[in-house]
């Protein structure tokens, strides 16, 4: 099965049993007048129009790569990520606004064995929903069911919340309808918000996660002749279209078939592995200037705020030697690199220096 037909299959099912839950309880909070029972019902029924917009969705960033738009339509689930955050966010903001009032002017709820049985019921289905909807998501990388099936386990919580209540009312004669009612709104309105921002975070382009970039960088260095990976950038155009680049240093000796026979063995090797598209870029590594070198990097050592130097390339006519300083975000640059240059300069002054400014995009 396919990721577009396993996205189909999961949303369908979450459709159908938000809907049987939506009748149930609306009809239990309708006849036990229970405003928490009813919001409850409400938000099955926005859980079900998420999942019809998350199957649009993924419909639509399916479609093949064309002229305008050669790098597919992948960024449309992100779209539809959008739209269920936000129809959450209206669900529990009017869900709010019920409830307030009703802490102040509690209503009378009657419940009966069946409606509280009905509830119970609807917990254990939410709680089994929402597991399977999200590991199917985070199996086939798809926010839209992460988020589904993260909602729907709070749906449980919230269900579960709403049986206790109920019990205490039955018992003690206490009315918990509009506070659960809040509780609920604020949950969920908390919910679309993390959702919104993480699926901002992957239009705008976040950070690329440590781990991955770690594990690509590692298998480059697998490939012999190459001495180190650096400058790894990747560009999400959809879950499943990454593509991105990355420097490797290698032999300045090496010729131009040879080189061209190396980045393409890790293209292919990174594709194979991790079914991202990479271009690959060299550094040329000599160690005729070693000592320079390892001056450098162990006056930049010193530095707690310098991530990263690679890329040292020493042109002998030009008595010039260039070099890549990452320096970490939150530093004063300016400063850190400027007290580096002084002292290597002073120490080999032979040569002229050009430190080229780069950034900490990944780990």
């Amino acid at each position: 099965m396919s990721r577009q037909e396993k996205i189909v299959k999961t949303s369908i099912i979450g459709i159908v049993v938000n809907l049987i839950l939506v009748a149930f309880k609306a009809v239990v909070g309708i006849l036990t007048n229970s405003i928490a029972i009813t919001l409850d019902a409400v938000n099955n029924l926005t859980d079900a129009l998420s999942s019809i917009i998350t199957i649009i969705g993924t419909k639509l960033a399916s479609k093949a790569p064309d002229k305008n738009h050669p790098y597919g339509y992948g960024r449309i689930e992100y779209f539809s990520s959008v739209i269920i955050a936000a129809i959450v966010l209206w669900a529990g903001i009017t869900a709010f606004m019920e409830s307030w009032p009703k802490i102040f002017n509690p209503d009378v709820t009657n419940y009966t064995t069946v409606s509280l049985i009905i509830i119970a019921v609807a917990v254990v289905v939410k709680f089994v929903l929402g597991q399977y909807v999200k590991r199917v998501g985070e199996d086939i990388n798809s926010q839209a069911l992460v988020a589904s099936g993260s909602d729907a386990f709070f749906d449980a919580i919230l269900s579960l919340s709403t049986l206790i209540a109920a019990i205490i009312s039955i018992f003690f004669h206490i009315s918990l309808e509009g506070i659960l009612g809040v509780i609920i709104s604020i949950v969920i309105i908390k919910a679309s918000i993390d959702m919104l921002r993480e699926t901002l975070d992957s239009m705008i382009g976040a950070r690329v996660d440590s781990e991955l970039s770690r594990k690509i960088k590692d298998s480059i260095c697998e490939l012999p002749g190459v001495y180190g990976a650096y400058d790894l950038s990747l560009h999400n155009y959809g879950p499943e279209d990454m593509q991105g680049s990355v420097h490797v240093e290698i032999d300045d000796k090496l010729t131009a078939l040879e080189i061209h026979n190396l980045t393409r063995q890790i293209a292919v090797k990174i594709y194979k592995e991790f079914s991202i598209i990479l271009t690959v870029g060299i550094y040329a590594h000599n160690d005729k200037y070693s000592e320079v070198r390892d001056d450098l990097y162990n006056i930049a050592g010193k530095y707690e705020e310098v991530l990263e130097i690679h890329g040292f390339i020493v042109y002998e006519e030009q008595k010039l030697i260039t070099f890549d300083i990452i320096v970490d975000f939150d530093a004063d640059r300016e400063a850190v690199k400027e007290k580096i240059l002084k002292e290597i300069k002073s120490k080999h002054p032979e040569f002229n220096y050009v430190m080229i400014d780069d950034y900490d995009v990944s780990d």
